[in-house]
């Protein structure tokens, strides 16, 4: 699919989650820095605990007025609040005046302010992606913030030090746009039903429980909690593995010239080699794989993601590791903008931000299960930890089966023309 042939709304949206996650992903490991420097490694920590806490109090809320209130109207309020923090951010950093306890309460409103706009994002996008599109779609955006993870953890990393007025008072000015675009080009895309939902904190509360009790969307938020528990393990198990257990060993010997490498060198190379290769070859690839139908792709993907990191939880050799790399990449270019595809395909349409918050905690469990896994891994060995890998593949590949049975289901049981998601 042509990017220009996108609806404006998915252009822009596209274009501005860029910004976003190239800002998001500069910040915020240098604002744990930084409260680690002003308070120390455990009172930091407990900060940002209360963060991640927060945001996901913030989701479901923002999920909740979404639903009620349109997605521009909930966008442009977390928009601005989030510009507004950050104008406070660079004020309490500036060469005239310093303040850490103002940072942090002025960095706790930005993530809540942008946890609120969350659903209201990721439901305007399936707004207006068309089933047919949606995969084509996501592609894209899964190159988009490949891009800006890439270019967001260089910039950060390198201006740190001496420069974080100047990348928070950036950071305020691109915020500042992003509002701007929002309230003059963005269109509202919720479907009429939605404005018909009950306001008030009672609804909401009985609106989570609805979706609590939903069993094809529990067993699609636990297929993906079993994907992201595996993809979490590079930055848990498998980075304590790395860093303790790995042989030091030579990479490259040209001549006389040589290059040994160590496993935190190595995490660092797979760690480049995974977004790198996103970078370069995630919209080629994901045309290429676009050929496959959508069961094949998912399923396959999983297999084969699950099976880069079984061979990066057992192997003892660089090479072996980065070219484990290569098929984790290729695995996830494979599943994940499908699995968003058939997430927005069995998720209501009149509900849809209040599913969409609730399907994003998925990503907070997998770091609870990443930290479980650290424990579990100084206790037995690795190839025991690559059979737990293997046992969530096999569990989440039987899942997603289930799934594509359902939206099978749904699409012969929808009136023409309706989407099956609306069946739901």
């Amino acid at each position: 699919m042509n990017f220009r042939a996108l609806h404006r709304n998915l252009k822009l949206r596209i274009g501005v989650g860029f910004f976003q996650r190239f800002f998001d992903i500069m910040l915020v490991p240098l604002m744990v820095i930084h409260f680690s420097r002003l308070y120390g490694a455990a009172t930091a920590g407990l900060m940002t605990l209360l963060v991640a806490v927060a945001t996901v109090a913030c989701n479901l809320v923002g999920g909740h007025l979404s639903d009620v209130y349109g997605r521009r109207r909930v966008l442009m309020t977390g928009e601005i609040g989030v510009c507004l923090s950050y104008v406070g951010l660079a004020l309490v950093n500036s060469p005239l005046l310093h303040s850490g306890w103002a940072t942090y309460l002025l960095y706790l409103g930005a993530t809540c302010m942008a946890g609120i706009a969350l659903p209201a994002n990721e439901a305007m996008i399936v707004d207006v992606a068309t089933p047919e599109s949606r995969t084509a779609v996501y592609t894209i955006n899964y190159w988009v913030i490949n891009v800006a993870f890439m270019l967001g953890s260089l910039v950060g990393g390198f201006l740190y030090d001496g420069y974080f007025f100047q990348l928070l008072a950036a950071a305020a000015v691109a915020t500042g746009g992003i509002f701007l675009v929002t309230f003059l080009a963005l269109s509202e895309t919720a479907p009429p039903e939605a404005a018909q939902n009950p306001r008030g904190v009672r609804p909401a509360l009985l609106g989570y429980l609805s979706v609590a009790r939903d069993r094809v969307f529990l067993r699609l938020v636990l297929a993906a909690l079993l994907v992201w528990c595996v993809e979490v393990q590079i930055s848990s198990y498998l980075a304590v593995r790395l860093g303790s257990d790995f042989p030091r060993q030579q990479l490259l010997s040209v001549g006389s010239w040589q290059v040994t490498v160590d496993g935190v060198n190595v995490l660092g190379i797979l760690r480049a080699v995974n977004t790198l290769l996103v970078v370069v070859c995630g919209l080629w690839v994901g045309k290429l794989l676009g050929r496959l139908g959508d069961r094949l792709r998912l399923i396959a993907g999983v297999v084969v993601f699950t099976a880069g990191y079984i061979a990066w939880a057992l192997g003892d050799n660089a090479w072996l590791m980065i070219g484990a790399a290569v098929v984790v990449t290729l695995g996830e270019l494979m599943n994940q903008p499908v699995n968003q595809s058939l997430v927005a395909a069995l998720v209501p349409a009149e509900s849809r931000t209040k599913y969409m918050a609730a399907y994003g905690l998925h990503v907070r469990l997998g770091y609870l299960v990443g930290s479980l896994s650290v424990i579990l891994g100084s206790f037995v060995d690795s190839w025991v930890m690559a059979l737990l890998y293997a046992a969530f593949g096999a569990t989440a590949i039987q899942l997603y089966r289930y799934l594509f049975r359902v939206q099978d289901a749904r699409a012969a049981a929808a009136p023409a023309g309706e989407p099956a998601g609306a069946a739901a």
